[in-house]
């Protein structure tokens, strides 16, 4: 593992540490066992020990009991006095005995601990010599020390136990850690390889090395590689599909193009023949029904044209021919072109700007961005009027911008009115066009290396702005 800690020390020194944790704990476990044996058989020893004495002492005679009690004292290695009610000494084995106040205490109690100077730590136990002796009492400390001489043997043997346990425990943690590391690198490795450029982006199953976590992993991961690889071709199949579909409907158009546009040809030269009243004049209703006629002619047409023009642009068809363009001229014409159409509806369409604003686009293709929104903007604008204003700014960039006093647009339809067959603003209007316009003219801007770009506000009109780059020279 790269990130974390690495898997292959880390399990034998967790082993280690456990084994060590619980080897204390039992060590623990052990000495308080051991130093309750040790107290419980200290206290046996020492009551047996005043019971027998006691019953010796009772008949011995007075001058022979500190023989005899040095004598027992001397066989049992412990602390055994003759004392008064009193606490005071008659016979004693002890070089250094407890203090009287002690060895009332003692009296009183019959049983417990005492440490005293010769033996440290004791269990004690007191009996009487009985009538008619009942005064004298007999009292045995054996040795309880805190720690009982066994525990260095149990903590020798748990060492031992501890470490070969441990270290057998380690070595398979070891092995075991190795084996799963090397099966995640190995899994970690195949899946790199198939993440590299040049692979397969479906890959190839990896093989199962183990039946652990890391096996089922595997087999997971390989059940998503299959998964993954049979969306990929279902995506191919559809890609190639999609792309046959597109192949046929660019022919289709392309050929239905032709077909609507010869009859339309004829409709708008027959049109203009009978209004230029070459085979005789024309009364006032024909002439209107006849501008009727070749309006709707060219409206139909300029349709065909968007449809085809979109067509060509997802398609990839369409290719710019970039030259030295005068923006301000060309967009004179547009307005020029255009003029008819606002005077229709009683607007103003002006033109301002520099007039010498060369830009590195194609022609053709920037006239047709100008004319759908200049035109969008006519159409939408019941009054007041339109403004053209070319602005070259000397920084490599020619910038037009096109503000009308129309209605405005709202925010939540400024993105949607640039997308195919969207349109905003009042539906008598959107009944007028296919609502391609805008679409096309973002599409053909961006492929300039510009963007389309809106602000607006309702009530208030509508900014549509876009940027060229501005024409340079080569040095030779």
């Amino acid at each position: 593992m790269r990130d974390g800690l690495p898997l292959l020390p880390l399990t034998p020194a967790l082993i280690v540490i456990v084994g060590v944790a619980v080897a204390i704990a039992i060590t623990l476990v052990g000495l308080a066992e051991l130093r309750r044996a040790s107290d419980a058989n200290s206290s046996l020893r020492a009551q047996a020990l005043a019971t027998t004495l006691a019953a010796r002492l009772k008949v011995t005679g007075s001058e022979d009991r500190t023989e005899v009690v040095q004598a027992a004292a001397r066989g049992t290695y412990a602390d055994i006095l003759l004392i008064n009610h009193t606490g005071g000494i008659v016979a004693d084995a002890s070089l250094r005995p407890p203090p009287r106040a002690e060895l009332v205490r003692c009296l009183l109690t019959g049983k417990g601990i005492v440490d005293t100077p010769l033996l440290g730590r004791t269990r004690y136990a007191v009996q009487p010599l009985g009538p008619p002796l009942e005064q004298l009492s007999v009292i045995a400390m054996v040795p309880a020390p805190v720690t009982p001489t066994e525990a260095r043997g149990l903590a020798k043997a748990v060492a031992t136990l501890t470490a070969l346990l441990v270290g057998a425990a380690g070595m398979v943690g070891y092995v075991f850690a190795r084996d799963v590391r090397n099966d995640v690198t190995f899994v970690r490795d195949r899946i790199a390889a198939m993440a590299e450029a040049d692979a397969d982006p479906a890959g190839a199953p990896i093989p199962v090395r183990a039946l652990d976590q890391v096996g089922v992993l595997t087999s997971a991961f390989n059940s998503l590689v299959d998964r993954f690889a049979a969306a990929e071709r279902s995506y191919r199949q559809d890609l190639t599909l999609a792309s046959t579909l597109d192949k046929e409907r660019s022919a289709f158009l392309a050929a239905l193009s032709h077909e609507l546009r010869t009859p339309l040809n004829a409709i708008l030269g027959f049109a203009d023949v009978l209004l230029s009243e070459v085979e005789g004049a024309l009364d006032e209703a024909t002439r209107e029904e006849l501008g009727v006629i070749r309006a709707s002619a060219s409206h139909l047409r300029s349709l065909i044209d968007d449809i085809l023009e979109l067509s060509a642009l997802e398609s990839g068809g369409l290719r710019l021919n970039r030259q030295a363009v005068d923006v301000y001229a060309i967009a004179e014409e547009v307005v020029r072109e255009q003029q008819p159409m606002a005077a229709g509806k009683k607007l103003r369409l002006d033109i301002e700007g520099a007039r010498d604003a060369i830009a590195d686009a194609d022609p053709q293709r920037l006239r047709q961005v100008l004319g759908n929104i200049i035109g969008n903007a006519i159409k939408f604008t019941a009054r007041g009027g339109v403004r053209v204003i070319v602005d070259d700014q000397g920084g490599g960039e020619v910038i037009v911008h096109t503000i009308d006093s129309g209605p405005g647009i709202a925010a939540q339809e400024r993105a949607a009115i640039f997308e195919e067959y969207a349109q905003a603003g009042d539906t008598a209007e959107r009944r007028k066009g296919t609502g391609l316009g805008l679409a096309i003219a973002r599409r053909l801007v961006a492929m300039h290396g510009g963007e389309l770009e809106l602000s607006s506000r309702l009530g208030h009109g509508s900014r549509f702005t876009f940027k060229l780059k501005a024409f340079a020279e080569e040095v030779e």
